[in-house]
């Protein structure tokens, strides 16, 4: 059996699409979807602009984290600097910028693509793109007043082993921070681990610009 150890894009035929429902952000449709065995059957998923998220690694081998109100799962959460892709035009590279200006007032020397990813691919079309960033400093100009759920941010900076041990423990566990901490400690770990990783305008796929 030929099998390609990559993500490949495909797409079986559709016979009809239907919208159920329209949000702020995202948007909820169902497909009827020809299967390849030749039957039909309905997917239902979410549409998504995509998002990014920056891991800000300082020099005392320390990274930069939120905590920040999550309705869904009535949790206050510990995340990275992060927001959507929802602005036309923009480089996910500079709304990784806006995103760490907006919730951390942080600007970075030295940027790199740790790992891209798909949240939850069997239900929603949201591609990630996380970008490591070194070389923090303060942001130039005036911090940025968050409103609502942003309002309510605290910032702190956590030992990565310490962080890496609260995702092995189970007591932190948003997407982009387990991804991230996993992905980043592997890079290090490797001989020349941060040179090798991707330049911060490597191509996407899942999100072209």
């Amino acid at each position: 059996m030929d099998y390609e150890l990559r993500d490949t894009p495909e797409e079986w035929p559709i016979e009809s699409t239907e919208q159920l429902a329209v949000g702020q952000v995202t948007s909820y449709v169902c497909d009827r979807v020809q299967m390849v065995d030749g039957t039909t059957a309905n997917r239902q998923y979410i549409v998504h602009p995509g998002a990014v998220a920056v891991l800000v690694l300082d020099d005392q081998d320390r990274i930069l984290t939120l905590r920040q109100y999550r309705h869904p799962v009535r949790r206050v959460m510990v995340e990275l600097p992060a927001g959507l892709l929802d602005k036309p035009g923009e480089h996910p590279l500079e709304a990784a910028k806006r995103e760490l200006y907006e919730e951390a007032h942080l600007q970075a020397g030295d940027w790199r693509v740790l790992i891209d990813y798909y949240n939850s691919a069997g239900s929603s079309d949201e591609a990630l793109r996380i970008f490591v960033a070194r070389e923090p400093v303060a942001a130039d100009g005036a911090r940025y007043a968050g409103e609502g759920e942003e309002a309510g941010i605290v910032v702190g900076w956590v030992p990565r082993t310490e962080l890496l041990a609260a995702v092995m423990a189970g007591e932190v566990g948003t997407a982009s921070i387990v991804a991230s901490v996993c992905a980043l400690t592997v890079a290090l770990a490797e001989p020349g681990g941060w040179e090798r990783l991707r330049s911060a305008d490597a191509p996407w796929d899942a999100r072209p610009f």
